[in-house]
């Protein structure tokens, strides 16, 4: 069995039948990239380091200059091809003529892109790159990747030949059958929104992404917003006046979960405007509540404008000290009650809905455990925990009613020990995937990297403490909510809100590891938009 590609030629005319094509419909990601482009640029100058005028390269950058007009028909995209796939100098001489002739983004494809994307690090302009994540060379830069997944093509292939069939078959990756996927890096929401809007219209066929004419503006105002979601979730990047935020956290702000997810949100923000607008200030590991209300009470008597409590174990003393600064906003969670019964009127509250994700994780989960044993190691039976766990028993039962999902709660968001020992405890019951979370799971995720076990993980990305077994993580992402808070409070509102992080509203999002294959990921995306659609109730 020969395979080649990209080609759709199986040299069938020539009477040949043990040939296999392939191809990379990369024009679909290229139009993705060229949104997130058009609403990155502010020169509307973007240069593209092109390799050959051929193959799935002609297609990535057709693609992405129709995504970039799609948003904007009037920003210029400099197209310069180097005639060759390997010259990183000649590449890197290519992105300083970009940058030279006003690009402040950057894209190309081809293993020449070494060169670029150095380049684009030392001048502090984004890239957006294509067919392997290309964010170890300059993680900070490289916003978002369209990425090559060839696993099912090469499963069907083995399968084949087993059957005695050797050629004769075309593959593409595509977008809709999970063989293309997009990864983000450091990008604010909105733009993370138009992204994934564009990807949504691309997989329901709304448009044909090589067809300039047909996609001139189609994504441009409204178009970028989720129609079913949160509009206080999917708001653009607004003008804001100088503003001092100030977070009190029970755990690190390197903690992979909790507190991580918020405090990286926060820098978030804080990276949309220039320097000196937003201020942050925090307080981490405050586990003991009465010097925890001692730190938000001075943050408040200090004249900062927003003062977060991020845990539903400050609220009782965030009720005690919020009426004496009316003019502060305050914020906690997870909860759902501003105070209002007490008379509060600078109180906002948070919600994560983790049983989306929970779910999602549960289908991943199911699909992969061998044994029908899978252990969850939680910390509390409360708040986001609860509800993602709910969440991921129910994932698994919508795909095997059989399994057995081992349940064992340590009592704390912080004991590693006490996690490694339960995650022990699970694989010797039979567990072969496992779960988890709180600040507590870098102890279990530990002992799933030991065992060469999966590990599907929610609220921050984990796959730092071991890339190969983390091969999903639902992410939390926090950063429409402040700048709603943000906004509000220098309008002279300073609480009464309630937002929630769903999927629907891209507070909640699911990343994938390399290591699962295109048919889980298609059938996690199944759930992801099942429960979008109100089809899939997930707890």
């Amino acid at each position: 069995a020969f395979a080649y590609g990209t080609s759709r030629d199986m040299g069938e005319a020539e009477g040949i039948s043990n040939i296999y094509a392939y191809d990379a419909q990369a024009d679909e990601g290229g139009f993705v990239n060229g949104v997130i482009a058009a609403h990155l640029t502010k020169s509307n100058v973007i240069g593209i380091v092109g390799p050959v005028e051929a193959g799935d390269a002609k297609l990535y950058i057709d693609g992405f200059v129709n995504g970039v007009h799609s948003v904007n028909p009037d920003i210029d995209v400099q197209i310069a091809y180097t005639g060759s796939f390997g010259d990183t100098a000649l590449a890197a001489e290519t992105a300083n003529t970009h940058i030279a002739a006003g690009a402040d983004v950057l894209t190309g494809s081809a293993q020449q892109v070494v060169g670029a994307i150095g380049v684009a690090a030392e001048a502090g302009i984004p890239w957006l790159g294509t067919q392997q994540d290309q964010s170890p060379i300059a993680e900070d830069i490289v916003v978002a990747t369209q990425q090559y997944d060839w696993t099912a093509m090469v499963r069907t292939i083995l399968a084949n030949m087993k059957a005695n069939k050797y050629g004769g078959e075309l593959f593409e990756l595509t977008l809709e059958n999970g063989g293309l996927s997009m990864q983000y890096g450091n990008l604010n929401q909105s733009v993370i929104d138009a992204a994934e809007a564009a990807i949504s219209a691309i997989k329901a066929g709304d448009f044909d992404p090589s067809d300039a004419a047909g996609t001139m503006g189609v994504m441009a105002g409204d178009a970028m917003m989720d129609d079913g979601g949160d509009d206080a979730m999917m708001m653009e990047t607004p003008e804001i006046e100088p503003v001092r935020i100030a977070i009190v956290m029970p755990s690190g702000i390197s903690d992979l979960a909790w507190s991580q997810s918020i405090y990286e949100s926060l820098l978030s923000v804080q990276a949309m405007y220039d320097p000196d607008v937003v201020e942050i200030a925090y307080t981490e590991g405050m586990f003991n509540v009465s010097d925890a209300a001692t730190a938000l009470r001075d943050y408040a008597s200090e004249g900062f404008d927003v003062v977060i409590a991020h845990g539903t174990q400050y609220g009782t003393s965030l009720f005690e000290i919020a009426p004496d600064f009316p003019e502060t906003a305050f914020l906690y969670g997870t909860s759902r009650d501003t105070g209002e019964a007490e008379g509060l009127t600078n109180v906002s509250a948070y919600d994560a809905q983790a049983d989306e994700g929970g779910y999602v994780n549960g289908v991943i989960a199911a699909n992969l455990s061998e044994s029908g044993v899978i252990g969850i190691v939680a910390p509390i039976e409360a708040g986001d925990a609860k509800l993602y766990i709910d969440g991921f028993v129910a994932g698994v039962e919508s795909v095997d009613a059989d399994a057995e999902v081992l349940i064992v709660y340590t009592g704390s968001f912080g004991d590693i020990a006490l996690a490694a020992e339960t995650a022990n405890t699970h694989i010797a019951a039979g567990a072969d995937v496992l779960t988890g979370s709180a600040q507590q799971v870098v102890g279990a995720i530990g002992v799933a990297k030991e065992q060469g076990i999966p590990w599907v993980g929610t609220q921050y990305d984990q796959s730092t403490v071991a890339p190969d077994n983390v091969v999903a993580t639902q992410l939390y992402d926090w950063s429409a909510m402040l700048l709603d808070v943000i906004v509000n409070s220098q309008s002279g509102t300073y609480g009464g809100s309630v937002y929630e992080l769903t999927l629907a509203n891209h507070g909640l999002t699911m990343v994938y590891g390399d290591a699962l294959s295109a048919e889980v990921i298609a059938a996690a995306d199944a759930a992801v938009d099942g429960i979008v659609s109100g089809e899939i109730t997930p707890r």
